[in-house]
């Protein structure tokens, strides 16, 4: 097996159990390892600190497996991770229920980095989006069926950092039956059509499903402006929740029609509830211009930045979206704002949402934070992985 040599100094995070190595902090590589293969990592004095996944294309040139010595990164090491990973799930209460779907791996903060597991009902749907799980593929698979009676896998590996890991998009059915057109899923007492092959990431964002459970505490008799609604979820919620009066906007025509769909599944009253296929930023223009005004606005834009040279970017987008909803929040009016972007910390998206509030003179105050629900759990020592953060403004009465 080769060996990863870090820099003098480079050590300390490793040290700290975060699973991540940064080419910069390679000083050598001793002997020959593949895209994918385990190697040992030491510090500079050679001190074995831990074994991991080698991704020689990657600024990320290799991320933890284990910490420990002892042990062999093999099928019985993985089958010990999926182990303690579903057995997370079912003590949280998440697996066991009709028509359930909930993730089972989270990558890095289920000690499997790279590897995402969302289960629909009778399907899993992965994603294997570093060296590592590429490498070891078809055993982790083998040991999903084995941990999980399922119809099939499916695998959504086509994201675009599989390119940083010099790796191909890829997407089918791995293993059993291919899924149908839609899965039906239940979350609570609502119900939903998901997507699995061409939905977004996995078919559906099942990290803001707690926050689904929230917003119908303020939809009583209010007016709501879902943004950036992708097939729905929120605009459900939000008309179950008793609102008078629910605007889907989407830019996405694909997506507002299976929007429609959950609107039948759900029995909701048609009449209580628009569509508008545009873009948000522009639409969010046409509100303010009109002078139309709303009692709940929910903002859940995709990510923003893939790279931390995006970040500047991604600061203006927020700005300008979370000023303009602002703007159009009538008295006590609730902003649900939310930033799905890893690479933006907790205080410089509350600065951000607070500058906004700020430049529309709106004396808005956080009433709730709002986070990834319970099965997308975070790693202490990688706090990357609470990527999802939300806020729940007020504005003055």
């Amino acid at each position: 097996m080769a060996t990863l040599k870090l820099k003098p100094g480079r050590e300390k995070s490793l040290i700290n159990r975060h699973p991540w190595v940064f080419s910069g902090a390679v000083d050598a590589v001793i002997g020959h390892a593949e895209s994918g293969d385990t190697v040992d990592i030491i510090s500079s004095k050679g001190v074995w600190l831990a074994k991991g996944a080698f991704s020689p294309h990657s600024q990320i040139v290799a991320r933890v497996w284990t910490f420990t010595a002892g042990d062999d990164v093999n099928p019985d090491f993985f089958r010990h991770r999926i182990r303690q990973a579903l057995h997370l799930r079912q003590a949280s209460g998440f697996a066991g229920r009709e028509g359930a779907a909930f993730r089972m791996i989270h990558a890095e903060s289920d000690g499997l980095p790279g590897v995402t597991v969302d289960i629909y009902g009778d399907y899993l749907v992965c994603q294997f989006l570093s060296a590592g799980a590429e490498r070891w593929k078809e055993d982790l698979v083998r040991i999903l069926e084995e941990q999980v009676p399922c119809k099939g896998v499916y695998e959504r590996s086509d994201a675009a950092v599989r390119e940083k890991e010099g790796l191909p998009p890829r997407s089918g059915v791995v293993s059993g039956a291919a899924p149908p057109d839609r899965i039906q899923i239940r979350e609570g007492a609502l119900r939903f059509w998901v997507d699995v092959l061409h939905g977004h990431k996995t078919g559906f964002y099942l990290d803001q499903s707690e926050n689904r459970q929230i917003l119908p505490v303020y939809c009583r008799n209010a007016d709501v402006l879902n943004c950036f609604a992708y097939t729905g979820a929120f605009g459900v919620a939000a008309a179950r929740g008793g609102a008078a009066n629910v605007i889907q906007m989407e830019a996405s025509a694909d997506m507002l029609a299976l929007a429609r769909e959950q609107a039948v599944l759900n029995d909701l009253d048609a009449d209580r509830i628009q569509y508008l296929t545009e873009d948000v930023f522009h639409a969010l223009r046409t509100f303010r211009d009109s002078r139309r005004h709303f009692d709940v606005i929910v903002l859940d834009p995709p990510k923003f930045a893939e790279s931390q040279r995006q970040l500047p970017g991604a600061c203006r987008g927020y700005k300008d979206i979370n000023l303009l909803a602002f703007k159009l929040l009538k008295p006590g009016g609730v902003l649900f704002t939310f930033s799905c972007s890893g690479l933006m910390p907790p205080d410089l998206f509350q600065k951000i949402v607070a500058d906004a509030a700020l430049d529309a003179d709106c004396g808005a105050r956080i009433v709730r934070r709002l986070y990834q629900a319970g099965d997308h759990p975070t790693a202490l020592a990688f706090p990357e992985g609470a990527y999802l953060k939300g806020l729940v403004c007020r504005s003055p009465f």
